[in-house]
């Protein structure tokens, strides 16, 4: 198994949204980076676990864990010329975007930060503080997993 974390804007799709959709599941659509798209395709798999993180919002932080219910397949919404998604580039036959489904697993009892990440000294190599970095995806290695949720 590996670990994940992405982000979301809760204006947008948070953490409660992914509760309240039937079986506590949706797909994750609209991811238009490549490294970030690659990373879906060719290394998230069933079971996965993935930290939700909340971003773009007053206290930006990880507010629950979600897994991975099925790996990628072509993000439909970019072959949807009313969708904000849309890639009006993209073929049916040759997709360029992916998408996978996520299930949620539980909520945090409380966020854990970004301010508090950035002075943990034990997360010193975690990509999600580390200066520039703007992946909306990005690997958790077990011990970072272990050591976050250690803080809640």
């Amino acid at each position: 198994m590996q670990y994940w974390l992405m982000k979301s804007e809760p204006d947008a799709f948070g953490i409660n949204d992914l509760y309240s959709r039937p079986n506590q599941t949706e797909h994750w659509d609209g991811v238009r980076n490549y490294q970030a798209r690659n990373m879906m395709r060719d290394d998230m798999k069933l079971g996965d676990q993935v930290f939700f993180y909340h971003s773009n919002c007053d206290e930006p932080g990880i507010v629950g864990i979600m897994e991975v219910v099925r790996e990628g397949y072509p993000d439909f919404l970019a072959f949807d010329p009313d969708d904000k998604h849309f890639d009006s580039k993209g073929d049916p036959a040759n997709p360029r975007w992916i998408m996978i489904d996520v299930k949620y697993i539980k909520t945090l009892s409380r966020t854990i930060t970004l301010k508090e990440l950035k002075q943990k000294a034990e997360l010193a190599e975690f990509i999600l503080i580390k200066r520039g970095n703007r992946l909306s995806i990005m690997p958790v290695t077990q011990y970072q997993w272990d050591f976050i949720l250690s803080l809640e």
